[in-house]
């Protein structure tokens, strides 16, 4: 039980990675950069996918068409304050973001940051490693042989999510650097 329990913890730490890797720029450009620009809509700071549709019409294109047309200013104003480097243009009630083509630079910028969200997500498991030992070192009613067995499985579960991050941050960097 405290083996499923760790490791459900670590394999939701495993799609946080996947979920902060998507807002990752690489060769086609993806609706998911966009995830974490807030729009302050009606006193609320809204994400732009809940205020209008995002399509890509082209690999370094991302067309935002807003629900409420009043809308567009603020989204424009909020993708212009962001860290993204495009400048939105504004084309009928609809927006234009055109991302540049990757230059080397940039590809090894968005791979050290891809690299330190996977190390961020391997101190995530070390740390739920670290708590569920605790648990079983706290327990009295195992035996010494229970939670030392104990003990090598949440190692092994912690190894295998760490495999996991490495293979996934291989494929992230395999992606960057694909022209």
């Amino acid at each position: 039980e405290i083996i499923e329990e760790c490791s459900s913890k670590m394999s939701k730490t495993i799609e946080a990675l996947h979920t902060s890797l998507a807002t990752i720029r690489s060769g086609k450009v993806s609706p998911s950069v966009l995830d974490r620009i807030l729009v302050e809509y009606y006193g609320e700071m809204t994400p732009i996918k809940a205020m209008a549709g995002i399509q890509t019409p082209s690999s370094t294109q991302l067309l935002i068409r807003p629900f409420d047309p009043t809308t567009v200013k603020a989204i424009q104003q909020a993708i212009g304050a962001s860290d993204l480097g495009v400048n939105p243009v504004v084309d009928g009630g609809a927006i234009r973001l055109t991302f540049p083509s990757l230059t080397t630079e940039r590809r090894n910028e968005f791979a050290k940051q891809a690299k330190k969200i996977c190390e961020d997500a391997k101190v995530a498991i070390r740390n739920i490693r670290r708590d569920y030992n605790e648990i079983v070192k706290k327990d009295k009613t195992l035996s010494e042989d229970v939670a030392k067995s104990l003990e090598k499985d949440i190692q092994k579960e912690t190894d295998k999510h760490i495999k996991k991050i490495d293979e996934i941050f291989a494929a992230k960097e395999k992606e960057l650097f694909t022209i």
